[in-house]
């Protein structure tokens, strides 16, 4: 999970001196939630690279108003849900598809040494178990539990209600809690993935 004060501190870096150090650690700090994210709903990791590029050339571009600006996390996992939904839209045929009619595919990566140690199979299965979750639930799911958002971040950028979070995250822990354990031994790493 990110410290808040550290990407305030850069975009005020960013928008006060146009500090270029600071904006490419911006970027190196937020890249890989943003990518994942955007690559659950547009399926595509060099569409997403390109979509995450954009996100980060907007935000230099309206650098000057940066500091108007609450919460930065949020609107640029924001800007990167529009610029991918955009993205179907342009290329898709049936592209009054909303969030809740994607088929967004969940990204579980072992980030550490620990997690490394899961088997393929286990690994399989895990992803087997978070793809049999609806949509919107998957996504509320993947950016509290991966992506380390507070419940009132991913209101704000699904734009739906903090209590609506609540409930589809406990949707979401009880039906993995259901699918999983006949698969899972260890305790610990059915936590990773479910629990708070």
């Amino acid at each position: 999970m990110l410290p808040p004060f550290t990407i305030e501190n850069l975009k005020e870096r960013i928008a006060l001196y146009e500090d270029m150090k600071a904006y490419k650690e911006l970027y190196y700090l937020l890249y890989d939630g943003l990518h994942r994210f955007s690559f659950s709903i547009v399926r595509s990791k060099e569409v997403a690279e390109e979509i995450v590029s954009d996100v980060f050339i907007k935000i230099w571009q309206i650098r000057d108003r940066l500091p108007e600006i609450d919460n930065l996390k949020v609107y640029l996992y924001t800007i990167t849900k529009n610029f991918s939904i955009n993205y179907i839209h342009r290329n898709y045929k049936n592209s009054s598809l909303s969030i809740d009619e994607m088929d967004i595919e969940p990204v579980v990566e072992p980030g550490n040494p620990e997690d490394q140690c899961i088997s393929a199979e286990i690994t399989g299965k895990i992803r087997t178990a978070i793809r049999q979750l609806p949509p919107q639930c998957r996504l509320i799911f993947q950016l509290v539990k991966e992506d380390g958002m507070k419940y009132k971040e991913v209101a704000e950028v699904m734009n739906i209600s903090v209590f609506t979070v609540r409930n589809q995250l406990a949707i979401a822990v009880r039906k993995l809690a259901e699918i999983l354990p006949a698969y899972i031994q260890d305790v610990q790493l059915l936590n990773r993935f479910s629990a708070s």
